[in-house]
């Protein structure tokens, strides 16, 4: 049986990225336009799929989800990152994903292709060094106060790793839980 599957990139074969809350994940912007991030994500080697996903809400603004690639093996054909757009406000929220997508730092912590267990000993021993606060996501996971992230865990193989996401809901929204498609929670 083969397990190419669920394999997980190792940090020296993923792009590395930094991240800088609601303003810039690697080489996106939050706010930039569609074109603006798929003309930019091609410059580092990822190709661009969009899909309409019609209107965000109630509002009637259409909702766009880019998803962004690395040519790969076709065992490894899904996205490395998604990108969440609304019509007027450009982008809101990146996903990473876990076994495929760059590796983001902040602060110094690796947030990407982790053991679960061990990214949150590392967001702990931040915020007790720091002596900010943590606080527990809708999806009940902890996070540094300050860090605008939600965490999520996919499987590999008989193992988990950590993917995140990052928003910035600006204007139009309270929360990443307001502003991100319900797809988002659901990500394996």
């Amino acid at each position: 049986m083969s397990t190419d599957y669920w394999a997980v990139l190792g940090d020296s074969e993923r792009d590395q990225w930094r991240y800088v809350p609601l303003q810039t994940i690697g080489p996106l912007s939050f706010g930039m336009s569609r074109e603006d991030a798929a003309a930019t994500m091609e410059g580092q080697g990822f190709a661009a799929t969009p899909h309409n996903m019609g209107g965000w809400q109630a509002t009637g603004r259409t909702q766009w989800r880019v998803e962004f690639s690395k040519p790969q093996p076709a065992r490894r054909s899904r996205p490395a990152v998604k990108c969440y757009f609304v019509e007027g406000a450009g982008l809101t929220c990146v996903l990473v994903d876990g076994r495929l997508g760059p590796q983001v730092t902040h602060e110094g912590i690796r947030l990407i292709g982790r053991v679960p267990s061990e990214l949150f000993e590392d967001m702990e021993s931040y915020a007790i060094r720091h002596d900010v606060g943590l606080r527990s996501t809708g999806g009940g996971e902890l996070i540094v106060d300050g860090f605008e992230i939600d965490l999520g865990a996919q499987r590999a193989g008989d193992a988990v790793v950590t993917w995140a996401l990052f928003c910035n809901p600006g204007e139009i929204a309270g929360t990443s839980w307001d502003i991100a498609p319900a797809e988002v929670w659901h990500h394996w």
